[in-house]
């Protein structure tokens, strides 16, 4: 089975920083664009970063120069450093891989709650 999970949400106060991570079973996401989306209350989904598998990085306007998306192949895992943080980051934010093998199929975990509040 294909597990991705993540953690290192929290409340946090505008202008600091979190470090979330999703660790990945079942699947090896080095192999393909794995990324961050975000869903904040009444909005639509956003993809806010990824990662493909030769290690080129995007990420949305919004967030660009503040977030990192990094991935440590030897553990499986992809991470997303977010600094400067303000409230319209507020969001529950979803690890994603998007495989081709054996067939393609998106993966998805569970969320993990970011809150930027004063």
């Amino acid at each position: 089975q294909v597990y991705l999970v993540e953690s290192g949400g929290g409340l946090v106060q505008p202008g600091e920083s979190l470090r979330l991570s999703c660790v990945a079973s079942g699947i090896f996401i080095s192999a393909y664009t794995t990324g961050w989306y975000r869903q904040a209350p009444g909005k639509q989904r956003e993809l806010v970063a990824t990662i493909t598998s030769g290690g080129t990085t995007n990420y949305v306007d919004s967030v660009r120069g503040r977030f990192t998306i990094s991935r440590d192949n030897a553990k499986n895992t992809v991470a997303l450093l977010m600094n400067s943080l303000n409230p319209d980051d507020t969001a529950v934010y979803y690890c994603n891989t998007k495989a081709k093998y054996p067939s393609s199929s998106d993966y998805w975990g569970q969320g993990t709650q970011v809150t930027v509040s004063s």
